[in-house]
Order: structure tokens, then C-alpha cells, then sequence
């Protein structure tokens, strides 16, 4: 072989080697940081990328949303009651250079400054307040970590508490505490149920009784205006006849041969009767008087 075949050659291994140390390829999620003999040069953006084989060096960060699993831990209350509590914290890089320069571990960094905090958090509720504050803790330890964290270039997305778990013997008391209570809320409810059903029952007996009691004075009222209205009636038409028959009378002006005619007719009426004895008014004198002229003017008339 010829040297200059083999010059060749090696100078198409190197192109090759150079080319191949030399392309590098950024993802969609990433960023790439570019280091020049170790110091930070510059930073890329995902793609297909070049930098000086031999002189720069290419660091990735991922930008996605990373998980940190915060572990068990024991805290104790305000209460002096201990439980065990883990939590879930979210984060996102937010600044490339602060979160691969600034911090050597990040993730073992964030689960003790979570566990720090998550403890200071707790410890200073209670037993009650702990187990029915999980909004209000994660909201607290989100913030605290999130300004933490700011110097890392990075932002806590959301914490979530996993679980906050107390000792056996306090659980079981809780429990039977529970139970008791929701006994006590259903005897005060059932005892409710039947105050409120007899206090029922009895406005249902009185409001009948009082509508009972209403119709029956109804009732009375209205025999009354039809009594009242039929004596009304019949007085009305009474009045109204004697009007008319001493109207006819007045009008007619009657002799005394026609009243003394009409007094014996109704004195005809009278003894009609079953009665043995019949008293005659007082004025019955004068009517006998008028009776013998009657009996005078016959007389003459027959002669």
C-alpha cells in the first residue's frame, strides 16, 4: 500500500471521529448546556447540534415535570401524638444553568428540605387538625419549597400528602370515638323524629278539631239566618196583609150592619169548637146594640 493511500485513510478515520464527536442531538424535552474546557460556554436548544470534539462537552437537562418521593417519616404534633407522614412533591426546571451549576444532588436536596419542613409543618398542629388539614399543609410546604428551591432553578409545581398515619392505639381509639359519636348523632336524630311526628299528630287532632268546631258554628249560623230570615219572611207578608185589609177596610168604609154581619160570622167560628164555656170581649155590648139595628132595618125592609 501506498503512503498516500494510508494518509488517506487516517485522515478519513479522524474526519470520522470528529464528525462523530462533534454532532450531538438535543431532544424536544431538553436543553442543552455546552461546556468549553469545563466552564459553561453556552445553551441549545433541542436539535440536531454541533460543538468542537476535544473542547466542548454537552450537558442535558430535562425540562419535563419530575417527581420526588418524599419517604415515611415520624412527626410529632403539637398534641405530642406521633405519626407517620410521606408526601409527593412536583417540580419543574425552570433555569438550566442554576439547576445543573448550583446544587450537586437535586433530588436528595429537595426530599430533606420537604422532610424538614413537612415536620415543622406538623408539628405545629394538632392530632385533629393534621388529619383534616391535608389542603392547608400542602399549600404550606409547596410554598416553602418553591422559594427554596428558587436558587436551583427550579419551580414546585404541587405537593401532595400522601398519607398521615397514628399509632395503633390512637387510631382505635379514634375509631371508637366515631362509633360512639354517630350513635349519639342517630338516638338525637330518631328522638328528634318522634318529637317532631308527635308534635305533628297533635297539630294534626287540634286543627281538625278546630276546623270540626268551625264547620258546627257554620252550620248553627246559617240555621239561624235561614230561621231568622223565614220569620222575617212570613212578618213582612203578615204586615203587608194587615196594611192591605185595613186599606181595603178604610177604603171600603164599612157600615156598621156590614161589621156586626161579620162579627157573628166569626162568633159562628168560635163556638164551633169542643169548648163548653166562651168568653166574649168586653166590647161585645156595643156589637149586640149594632145587632138589634140590623135586626130593625130587616124589619122594615121585609114590611
Amino acid at each position: 500500500m501506498e503512503p498516500l493511500a494510508i494518509v488517506l485513510i487516517v485522515i478519513g478515520v479522524f474526519f470520522l471521529i470528529v464528525v462523530s464527536r462533534g454532532l450531538r442531538i438535543v431532544t424536544q424535552f431538553e436543553k442543552g448546556l455546552v461546556e468549553r474546557f469545563g466552564r459553561f460556554d453556552h445553551m441549545v436548544d433541542p436539535g440536531l447540534r454541533w460543538i468542537w470534539p476535544f473542547i466542548d462537552r454537552i450537558r442535558r437537562v430535562d425540562m419535563r415535570e419530575q417527581v420526588v418521593d418524599v419517604p415515611p417519616q415520624e412527626v410529632i404534633t403539637k398534641d405530642n401524638v406521633v405519626v407517620t407522614v410521606d408526601a409527593v412533591v412536583y417540580y419543574q426546571a425552570t433555569d438550566p444553568v442554576k439547576l445543573k451549576y448550583n446544587v450537586a444532588n437535586f433530588i436528595l436536596a429537595a426530599t430533606k428540605l420537604a422532610q424538614t419542613n413537612l415536620r415543622n409543618i406538623v408539628g405545629e398542629l394538632q392530632l385533629d387538625e393534621a388529619l383534616t388539614s391535608r389542603d392547608m399543609i400542602n399549600t404550606q410546604l409547596r410554598e416553602v419549597l418553591d422559594v427554596a428551591t428558587d436558587v436551583w432553578g427550579t419551580r414546585v409545581v404541587r405537593v401532595e400528602i400522601q398519607r398521615i398515619d397514628p399509632p395503633p392505639d390512637i387510631t382505635e381509639a379514634m375509631h371508637r370515638q366515631m362509633k360512639a359519636e354517630r350513635d349519639r348523632r342517630a338516638t338525637v336524630t330518631e328522638a328528634e323524629g318522634e318529637k317532631r311526628a308527635a308534635i305533628l299528630r297533635a297539630e294534626g287532632v287540634r286543627e281538625a278539631r278546630i276546623l270540626e268546631a268551625q264547620g258546627q258554628a257554620q252550620a248553627i249560623r246559617e240555621v239561624a239566618d235561614a230561621e231568622k230570615f223565614q220569620k222575617l219572611t212570613v212578618a213582612e207578608g203578615e204586615a203587608q196583609a194587615i196594611e192591605r185589609v185595613f186599606g181595603a177596610i178604610h177604603t171600603g168604609d164599612p157600615t156598621p150592619d156590614l161589621i156586626a154581619i161579620r162579627y157573628l160570622t166569626a162568633l159562628e167560628a168560635i163556638a164551633d169548637g169542643q169548648a163548653t164555656k166562651i168568653f166574649l170581649p168586653y166590647e161585645a155590648s156595643g156589637v149586640l146594640a149594632s145587632i138589634g139595628v140590623v135586626k130593625e132595618i130587616w124589619e122594615e125592609k121585609g114590611g
